[in-house]
C-alpha cells in the first residue's frame, strides 16, 4: 500500500508560479512511475505529466509543454511538478498518482493504482 499526500497548491495570478509536492509512504516509491494529473470543475481527470521509474523519461500533455517540469527525488519518496506563465485553464484539482506495475503508457489514468487526495490550483487573472 502506498499513501500519497500533495502539498504546494494555492492562489496565483496569471504568469505566475507554483510548486507542487507529493511525499510517497513505503520504500519502494524508486520503482514507480509517477504522475500528475488534474480535474477542473464538471470535466474529466485529465493528464498533466509523468515520469518514469527510471527518472530517465519524462512526459508532459501538449498543454503544459514548456510550462510545467516534473521531477523526483527518490531519496526524498517526493515528486515535483513545477508549474510556470500559470494561466486560467490550468485551474483545477491536482492529484499525484503511483503506477507501480511499470506500465507502458503513463498518461492513462487506469495504468494508476494509487492516488493522493489532491491540492487545488487556482490561478486568477
Amino acid at each position: 500500500q502506498v499513501q500519497l499526500v500533495e502539498s504546494g497548491g494555492g492562489l496565483v495570478q496569471a504568469g505566475g508560479s507554483l510548486r507542487l509536492s507529493c511525499a510517497a509512504s513505503g520504500r519502494t516509491f524508486s520503482s514507480y512511475s509517477m504522475g500528475w494529473f488534474r480535474q477542473a470543475p464538471g470535466k474529466e481527470r485529465e493528464f498533466v505529466a509523468a515520469i518514469h521509474w527510471t527518472g530517465r523519461n519524462t512526459y508532459n500533455a501538449d498543454s503544459v509543454k514548456g510550462r510545467f517540469t516534473i521531477s523526483r527525488d527518490n531519496a526524498k519518496n517526493t515528486v515535483y511538478l513545477q508549474m510556470n506563465s500559470l494561466k486560467l485553464e490550468d485551474t483545477a484539482v491536482y492529484y499525484c498518482a503511483a503506477d507501480p506495475s511499470r506500465s507502458s503508457d503513463l498518461t492513462r489514468v487506469y495504468e494508476y493504482d494509487y492516488w493522493g487526495q489532491g491540492t487545488q490550483v487556482t490561478v486568477s487573472s
